[in-house]
């Protein structure tokens, strides 16, 4: 989703998906996974493959699969959380089971996954370890970084970040595609 800024934050936006004004706060999300994103364009046609939900890059002795996930960071002196639209590596048989049961709206367990988009408040978030939670009702699988795993983002995610913070992210991003 791109977002047309209109404003300062508190943001207001036109969606490029629906075409409506939004003054909630937009999910900060990437189109794929750095993985892929790195790949340069003849190999992302050659090797890649990329929708909206799962990404495989097929290399000559192994793949990578990717899924699309959602992170929610708590913002500590509002009643707002800020949203993340991430992408997570799994094992082969993780990947295919979620594949597997993509349209299954019942569909609800637990994998292990690693962190594959950079924010770039953190510096490198590659590899981070997390739990990724499929949910009812097809909605994306959320994520949940390893609380014993040392890193800023880990730290930041458990114990909340400020509202002036969770502006200057959105305001960011926001500036960097408008």
């Amino acid at each position: 989703m791109f977002w047309k800024r209109k404003k300062k934050v508190p943001p207001a936006f036109t969606c490029s998906e629906c075409g409506k004004i939004h003054s909630d706060w937009p999910a900060l999300a990437f189109n794929s996974p750095t993985n892929y994103h790195n790949l340069s364009d003849k190999e992302k046609q050659e090797i890649g493959k990329l929708d909206t939900d799962f990404c495989e890059i097929h290399h000559p002795d192994q793949i990578d699969r990717f899924i699309r996930v959602t992170l929610t960071q708590k913002v500590n002196d509002i009643c707002e959380t800020l949203e993340y639209g991430l992408w997570v590596s799994l094992s082969e048989k993780s990947y295919s089971d979620y594949k597997e049961n993509y349209n299954n709206s019942n569909h609800e367990v637990g994998y292990f996954g690693w962190f594959c988009s950079n924010i770039a408040e953190y510096g490198n978030t590659l590899s981070i370890p997390c739990d990724v939670i499929t949910k009812t009702g097809n909605s994306r699988p959320e994520i949940f970084p390893h609380q014993d795993f040392d890193h800023p983002l880990v730290k930041d995610y458990y114990e909340g970040i400020s509202k002036k913070e969770a502006v200057n992210r959105i305001d960011e991003m926001l500036n960097n595609i408008g």
